[in-house]
């Protein structure tokens, strides 16, 4: 728990701007974000331009390196990485995804582990526009997925992090996946 411990001291005193805090909190959070992503592109081909360290990178920047952010606890600081990741994702499948690179649309696949929803191989950018249309119907079921999927959280850690009990994180999440299941099955983002 010392490192848990460590890395929350840290988070604090990076928000409250200490540079050196920033730097020596890198390499206590990378592992797990490295991990992290690795998940998240064990279904890329082989030659992906954008690979887990450069997510990982990435992300880390844009956590540490835009608007301050008040972070309350571990937990709270991968949530949001979780969206970070999450935003790097689509941004580049985006661009991918633009005029000069027909056809190359970047695919997810959602059947890791606990994460599956009984789909594979999903288009990134199907699944972001599946997970706008979550949220207009429950924002908090569109967090349990973003937090799960994209920032790997536990069950008890996205249920801290919401303030949520964990059966109502499971309930969710198991309705979430069946949910977004159907919905790219059946190719329906509206």
């Amino acid at each position: 728990m010392a490192d848990v411990n460590a890395t929350t001291r840290l988070l604090k005193r990076a928000s409250e701007g200490g540079d050196s805090a920033v730097a020596r909190l890198y390499p206590l959070v990378y592992e797990e974000l490295r991990r992290h992503a690795e998940d998240l592109f064990r279904a890329e081909r082989p030659n992906h331009t954008l690979q887990p360290t450069a997510l990982v990178n990435e992300a880390f920047l844009r956590l540490v390196g835009g608007e301050r952010i008040t972070w309350n606890s571990r937990a709270h600081f991968f949530a949001i990485a979780a969206r970070v990741m999450r935003r790097v994702l689509i941004d580049y499948a985006r661009r991918v995804d633009g005029p000069e690179h027909p056809g190359q649309r970047r695919r997810v696949t959602l059947d890791d582990a606990e994460r599956t929803t009984g789909i594979r191989n999903v288009d990134c950018l199907d699944l972001e526009k599946a997970l706008e249309a979550l949220a207009v119907h429950d924002h908090r079921k569109e967090r349990v997925v973003e937090l799960r999927f994209f920032g790997g959280l536990s069950v008890e850690q996205v249920a801290h992090v919401l303030e949520i009990s964990k059966t109502t994180v499971e309930e969710d999440w198991r309705f979430s996946r069946a949910w977004l299941s159907e919905r790219l099955h059946d190719g329906n983002d509206d």
